[in-house]
């Protein structure tokens, strides 16, 4: 009876240098490290506990199943070894909806370079703006191809460009040495460590756009970190100096006015690994400070409405002229298919206009809650995943999500360093969103918000903003 080449192939690969070196035959232990390079490539489990030639029979069959199929003949070909090294040294390429795509060393060498994505595409519309026209249209949110992986155990890195908008540019690019768990030093542009929603993934956000205390805390900046995790992950913590960036924005490429900002954070999930409903707890407070100097976009924070209009800034004359400062208390808490996430962010900075100073108070938080009406988990760290997809017998999952939240700028403010009659004292705000995941990987959201502002107009209140935005989001 005839062999076919699969099977020859395989016969090829276990037998390895054996036939090279008789002196000296292969034992179990390359053997077994073979086989699994072969099944590792087929996509075949392993019973670990399984031992014996029942098992090895068992494994040999399941193996012969595979090449039987037709697809497989040509990856094992391609795994076996031309030399006497043995198979479990052949790098492994995998395809995973959550993880994207990935190519990894063998283990010894430590080396994994993984390939993501995040595509956001929008229609936004403003109802009943009258008095502020502002444009309807689509909008190209974000395009975020990443390149992400490990040299060895010491070497993490990222790298991801924002080719969204009328130019490319770089929203992440750092190194993380890896010491250990507890003490990890990132080095370039991340986001900085201070406000709970900015520091979610843009793909896991529940809602559209972030919520008004996270206009109060920076974006992304360029910096040295040390962060590290105890018990598990359950205690976090992040320290770290940079360039400094206003409220609300990324900081500046270059560190224009000579003067470091300091920023830290905690969070503690006490009850991480517990089975109650108390495990999903999260609790944490983050501050910054430091000096800065200077006017323009580069010091200066402004404002914008859930609808992404700005409704504060300063008069053109004003200069940052000192201290800033940030406080932020923190907490959420997911179980099972409700969550919830809160934050309240104070921000404080000195200015200066001519010969008169002044140092500016602004405050700001947020209260948002989630329901995946179908029952899957929801989380902070990923979004939802249906346990019946649209893609095969099922509509997927949905989720009903809803915000309130507030801004004040301090009434110090006014009128010798911001214009009353075009910057706000005061907003309120509430969105409420309906989130469809259809796979993993494709979510489609609406949400609807209105804003109510105190100030903002010559001689009245600037007109209640309200504006219903979709998404199409597909992240790999």
């Amino acid at each position: 009876m005839s062999l076919r080449p699969s099977v020859l192939a395989l016969a090829l690969l276990l037998a390895g240098g054996a036939a090279r070196a008789q002196q000296a035959p292969p034992s179990a232990e390359q053997l077994d490290a073979r086989l699994r390079a072969v099944e590792q490539r087929l996509g075949i489990a392993v019973n670990e506990d399984a031992v014996g030639l029942a098992a090895l029979d068992a494994r040999l069959k399941a193996i012969e199943r595979r090449l039987a199929q037709g697809d497989a003949p040509a990856a094992v070909a391609a795994s076996a070894p031309a030399t006497a090294q043995s198979a479990a040294s052949v790098s492994t390429l995998s395809v995973s909806a959550d993880k994207g795509v990935s190519l990894k060393s063998p283990p010894e060498q430590g080396v994994e370079l993984r390939f993501r994505g995040l595509v956001q595409a929008d229609a936004r519309s403003w109802l009943g703006d009258d008095a502020l026209p502002q444009n309807d249209g689509f909008l190209l949110r974000r395009a975020q191809p990443t390149l992400e992986g490990s040299l060895g155990k010491l070497i993490g890195f990222r790298l991801m460009p924002e080719l969204a908008g009328d130019s490319a540019s770089i929203s992440d690019a750092y190194i993380d040495l890896k010491f250990d768990p507890r003490a990890t030093l990132r080095v370039g542009k991340f986001k900085a460590p201070v406000g709970l929603e900015r520091l979610q993934s843009s793909g896991a956000n529940t809602f559209v756009e972030l919520g008004l205390s996270s206009e109060l805390a920076p974006s992304r900046d360029l910096g040295v970190q040390l962060q590290g995790e105890f018990d598990g992950g359950a205690l976090t913590y992040a320290a770290g100096v940079f360039n400094g960036a206003p409220d609300g924005r990324d900081g500046a490429s270059a560190n224009s006015d000579d003067a470091f900002e300091y920023a830290a954070r905690v969070f503690w999930e006490p009850f991480r690994g517990a089975d109650n409903a108390a495990a999903g707890l999260g609790v944490g407070l983050a501050a910054s400070t430091g000096d800065v100097t200077g006017g323009g976009s580069a010091a200066l924070p402004r404002y914008r409405t859930p609808g992404q209009a700005q409704f504060f800034g300063y008069r053109g004359a004003v200069q940052a002229d000192g201290a800033r400062r940030r406080i932020a208390p923190q907490a959420y808490w997911y179980h099972g298919p409700v969550g919830l996430l809160g934050e309240y962010v104070e921000s404080s900075q000195d200015v200066r206009v001519g010969g008169t100073a002044a140092r500016i108070d602004n405050r700001a938080w947020q209260l948002a809650a989630s329901w995946v009406l179908t029952g899957e988990a929801a989380s902070y760290r990923g979004t939802v995943k249906p346990d019946r997809p649209f893609t095969g017998d099922g509509l997927g999952a949905f989720e009903l999500a809803a915000r309130v939240g507030a801004l004040s700028v301090d009434d110090q403010a006014f009128p010798l360093f911001a214009d009353p009659a075009s910057a706000a004292r005061h907003v309120r705000a509430w969105t409420i969103g309906l989130n469809w995941y259809l796979t993993q990987n494709l979510k489609l959201m609406t949400n609807y918000s209105e804003a109510d502002f105190d100030g903002g107009a010559p001689a009245s209140d600037r007109e209640t903003e309200k504006t219903l935005f979709t998404r199409a989001q597909v992240a790999f």
